[in-house]
């Protein structure tokens, strides 16, 4: 009788990841075998995607919501996420190792089983009214994307910003969805205000090369026109060309010429970080995606990180070491310079700042 044998991956259609990869703290590790029945790919012909996968999300009560930042390579002192778990899939995210918390898989549940944090308005309001609390800009989509696609209905986003547009609390937040767009009756006058900034991530242009590497997000066409959006609004506008993965995204100057163009003024980078259980997952799709370059791509990655995968010391976790890293940071450096990025710094009004009243109960003045 033939011995089982595994089953190989398969890309799955509108996710990042292609398998529920186990998480650090598990005591057991499972695979998938075919016992010769063919079940475990019923539906599906050989090397046809498999069927996609439904979101699930579930409901949490958070005592509370304000994280502060003690990492001197984070440019913000506080940041919120309204959700854990991000539907974009974006396989190079380093916040996946977070659902290994949850006892889920940073794999495809990080996608698909999402924690929404429905009382998070109340406990912003219920923080920032605090004796003794002094405001500084708060980062929104730090960790996972306030504007993911669950947003359009849950809006609790678009309540976080209702609470910070009543105490005048200035905010800056970091997206890859077109949806930010439905806020900017709050976003824009905030903005005039010296209250509100937006930044896009935009990892390249090459639609194909995005929907692989962040299979739910807005296309990049589609990003250029929400930068476009938000600054004929009049909102400061910045732009993330972050993560650079070399071979596989390899258009910063094009990304930022046209990030430009569309009106962002401020742009930064990162190298892709590949912390715990990103790793494993990124070399599946690596395999998946890529399998002619992936030794290729691991290799560089290496050689920014001393040899390892990932090295998370806080001089070099965002921007890496050594020759290839340093390439990087030139190239960057030259388009900056050239087009005319950073020329302006984004500087919060932290005096506008108020308390915020009873919940339910406006002004009297």
């Amino acid at each position: 009788m033939p011995e089982d044998v595994s089953i190989p991956l398969h890309a799955i259609k509108g996710r990042g990841a292609a398998s529920r990869l186990a998480h650090r703290f598990s005591k057991d590790e499972r695979a998938a075998f075919d016992d010769g029945w063919g079940s475990l790919l019923a539906g599906a012909q050989e090397d046809d995607e498999l069927p996609p996968l439904a979101t699930e999300v579930r409901f949490e009560d958070v005592k509370s919501v304000l994280t502060g930042n003690e990492s001197p390579d984070v440019p913000f002192e506080r940041s919120l996420n309204p959700y854990r778990g991000c539907e974009h899939g974006c396989i190079y995210c380093f916040a996946r190792p977070t659902h290994s918390y949850l006892n889920l898989s940073p794999g495809l549940d990080f996608e698909t089983r999402l924690i929404a944090k429905r009382n998070i308005a109340q406990v912003l309001r219920a923080e920032l009214g605090r004796r003794g609390y002094r405001p500084s800009a708060i980062a929104i989509g730090t960790a996972t994307d306030g504007y993911q696609p669950v947003e359009r209905e849950l809006r609790l986003t678009r309540s976080v910003l209702e609470v910070l547009q009543e105490c005048h609390h200035p905010f800056g937040l970091v997206t890859k969805s077109s949806a930010v767009e439905r806020d900017l009756d709050i976003i824009a006058p905030m903005a005039a205000q010296r209250l509100a900034a937006v930044y896009v991530t935009l990892t390249t242009l090459d639609g194909d090369v995005a929907r692989k590497l962040e299979p739910r997000a807005a296309s990049p066409q589609r990003r250029l026109r929400t930068i476009a959006t938000l600054a004929a609004a009049g909102v400061p506008v910045g732009v993330s060309v972050a993560p650079q993965i070399p071979f596989v995204t390899e258009d910063m100057e094009q990304v930022l010429e046209a990030a430009w163009q569309a009106g962002a003024r401020s742009a930064f980078y990162t190298v892709i970080r590949l912390p715990w259980e990103v790793a494993p997952l990124f070399h599946q799709w690596l395999e998946l995606h890529y399998p002619q370059r992936a030794d290729r791509v691991m290799a560089r990655i290496r050689e920014m990180r001393g040899g390892k995968d990932y090295d998370a010391d806080f001089a070099s976790r965002m921007k890496g070491s050594g020759l290839w890293a340093d390439l990087i940071a030139q190239r960057f450096a030259r388009a900056v310079q050239r087009l005319g990025f950073n020329r302006e710094r984004f500087a919060a009004d932290l005096q506008a700042f108020r308390p915020p009243g009873p919940a339910g109960q406006g002004s009297l003045f």
